[in-house]
């Protein structure tokens, strides 16, 4: 899993906008968009370009070797929405 998103996320979507692959979810349009606190990268699908970092209007979106440490439960949170 490369990136992470962390505490913070505003469900913006500009991530998800920008995102080549579609590895950032859930999209507005999906059913449980209004369910989930925020939304997740796929660690599959994604293929580390890191073109969502400068779109996140908050610092949420982090590598995983700069995630830092207080957020570390961030990783097992991205991983468990898609069943990881």
């Amino acid at each position: 899993m490369a990136y992470i998103i962390a505490e913070g996320c505003t469900k913006d979507a500009s991530c998800v906008d920008v995102c080549p692959v579609d590895c950032i979810h859930p999209r507005k349009d999906e059913a449980n968009f209004e369910e989930v606190p925020q939304l997740y990268i796929d660690p599959v699908a994604c293929i580390d370009c890191g073109a969502c970092i400068p779109v996140c209007p908050v610092p949420t979106i982090f590598t995983l070797d700069d995630l830092p440490e207080q957020w570390k439960n961030y990783i097992e949170i991205n991983a468990a929405y898609y069943g990881n």
